[in-house]
């Protein structure tokens, strides 16, 4: 027996809205549904992983996956509860993020199995592109009134704002495009249903709409849940941005200490809607947080599922192993098999010194009191080395004359001094 696919999500806070009969057709049949994706990068950031975790289930629930990415409408901009337009892309660049976006997709989804459920991704370009603007209000914008897509809260937020621009024609006809993309599906692939964020009930509802107007067949809309932060903040954004699931963008470690580092709260409704455990094994999880929160196992468990999912085993052992090293008793070693964007990501907000190489070979003593500020005097950094309390790469300096050689250099150009128990410097060798 297959899972029920709504009762899955409704037990993991991932529905917010949903149109009468949706339970009833998906538990009829095999249902295509479809999640669109805005292309405006070359990859998802954890913002895209509600929508994308929603795609999973609804496969491991025997259902059909459409991954749309919006190659038209990301050349016009969703007005869907932003205050501004958005920066419009070129074709060539779109394709690019398309292709990057597929392969993040494929850690979540089957794309390539011959199973009838077998994922698909689609991108609204490629049946946009030939589409006359004629052609367009004769065929699709006579369906829909204006009385209608104003009366979207989308649309109304837009006009009543403060921004006294108002709304330009071009955002106002997205809903119709996208009301588009959802017939074309529903003709094309059969596909019944569009999924989404709260957000775009209104743009999904148009699609129904304009599919039983002017098809005269019935399809149907579900919405989950915008993610929030209990403290108010926004989900996913960091001093540095968003949280991205390419490692070039966000380091794996980086990624890693995100989800370790979320709240008590955030972590008891982040595992149940960003990881794949049953209701059994979250219970439990959250059992032994009230026993011991101090040992944070809802969120070691948050981050190592989710970081398992977008980066692999091997990565989630490095960010472990990396973790050790500022919070740990790592050895050298450890540090030595650290890539540079990890250490870097690692020692992030550390103070820096920029060396010229020819200084490797002299005294500790000189480079960190002379050369450096990191000792105000060389009297202070003897003391610290005779006290035991000096190390450099993790390893401990137990000689006032020792020198720094050439060989300890890690990615061959960082030192680490440690002084004390939890003060770091960089130095780095050019």
């Amino acid at each position: 027996m297959k899972k029920n696919f709504v009762q899955e999500l409704q037990w993991r806070g991932m529905v917010y809205d949903m149109m009468p009969g949706t339970e009833e057709l998906l538990n009829k049949e095999m249902v295509s549904a479809y999640l669109g994706i805005d292309p405006t990068a070359d990859s998802l950031h954890i913002g895209h992983l509600v929508g994308v975790m929603m795609l999973k289930h609804l496969q491991n629930c025997g259902h059909r996956p459409v991954a749309l990415v919006g190659g038209a409408t990301g050349m016009i901009g969703d007005p869907s509860m932003k205050s501004a337009e958005r920066n419009l892309l070129d074709q060539e660049t779109l394709r690019h993020n398309q292709e990057c976006i597929k392969k993040q997709l494929a850690r979540f989804l089957d794309f390539d199995s011959d199973a009838p459920n077998a994922a698909i991704m689609v991108n609204n370009y490629d049946w946009m592109k030939d589409f006359t603007f004629l052609d367009f209000i004769r065929d699709i914008g006579k369906h829909i009134t204006v009385n209608y897509m104003m009366s979207k809260d989308s649309v109304k937020k837009r006009l009543s704002g403060e921004d006294r621009e108002g709304m330009s024609f071009t955002e106002f006809s997205y809903q119709l495009v996208q009301g588009y993309d959802f017939m074309y599906l529903y003709e094309h692939e059969n596909c019944k249903l569009q999924m989404g964020g709260s957000d775009q009930w209104g743009n999904i509802t148009t699609g129904t709409e304009l599919i039983r107007r002017k098809l005269g067949g019935e399809a149907f809309a579900m919405t989950c849940p915008l993610i929030t932060k209990a403290d108010g903040g926004k989900f996913g954004k960091t001093e540095k941005g968003n949280v991205w699931l390419d490692p070039a963008r966000t380091s794996p470690y980086t990624f890693y200490q995100f989800w370790l580092n979320v709240s008590d709260e955030d972590a008891k409704k982040y595992i149940k809607i960003f990881t794949m455990l049953d209701q059994e094994q979250i219970d439990a999880l959250i059992a032994e947080q009230e026993q011991a929160p101090h040992l944070r196992p809802l969120q070691k468990a948050l981050a190592r599922e989710i970081t398992v999912m977008v980066h692999g085993q091997q990565e989630y052992d490095k960010a472990v192993e990396a973790s050790g090293v500022l919070f740990g008793n790592a050895t050298s070693q450890v540090l030595h098999n650290l890539d540079e964007q990890t250490f870097l990501s690692v020692f992030d907000g550390v103070p820096q010194y920029t060396l010229d190489k020819s200084k490797l070979g002299g005294l500790v003593l000189d480079m960190l009191a002379v050369d450096t500020d990191v000792f105000p005097s060389k009297g202070e950094c003897r003391k610290m080395i005779q006290g035991g309390g000096l190390s450099v790469n993790k390893e401990k300096v137990t000689d006032i004359n020792a020198v720094m050689p050439a060989d300890l250099l890690l990615n061959g150009k960082y030192i680490l001094v440690q002084k004390g128990k939890k003060n770091y410097y960089i130095l780095k060798f050019e």
